[in-house]
């Protein structure tokens, strides 16, 4: 199932964020559903994490991991896109948004 680790330095950010991780969680669901393989917003696993120094692209970045289907590999760029646009427009304060869509082989502990 997919999960979603949200980074930034700024922990503050994590506030406004924390305020639409299950709308997020529902867009992401409907994002990467794939033919017959319908997946609910109680499927996708957010985390947030405390960056301590580095530097990092945005404000908050956003680092997607979820199975390789062919659906999600052909539109991974629109994907990113999508959602970088929506939680900027939801919260405009948060600065710079960055988004990874990470596609990789499917496996879990179920």
């Amino acid at each position: 199932m997919p999960t979603v680790n949200i980074y930034s330095k700024d922990v503050n950010k994590f506030d406004s964020l924390g305020e639409i991780v299950e709308e997020l969680k529902e867009l992401l669901s409907i994002k990467l559903t794939c033919g017959e393989f319908k997946l609910t917003s109680k499927e996708i696993s957010v985390r947030f994490i405390k960056i301590e120094g580095g530097g990092m692209i945005g404000e908050v970045e956003l680092e997607i991991t979820a199975a390789a289907f062919k659906e999600r590999v052909e539109k991974q760029d629109e994907i990113c896109r999508e959602v970088m646009r929506w939680i900027m427009e939801k919260n405009k304060n948060l600065g710079e948004v960055k988004v990874w869509l990470k596609l990789s082989e499917l496996g879990h502990s179920w």
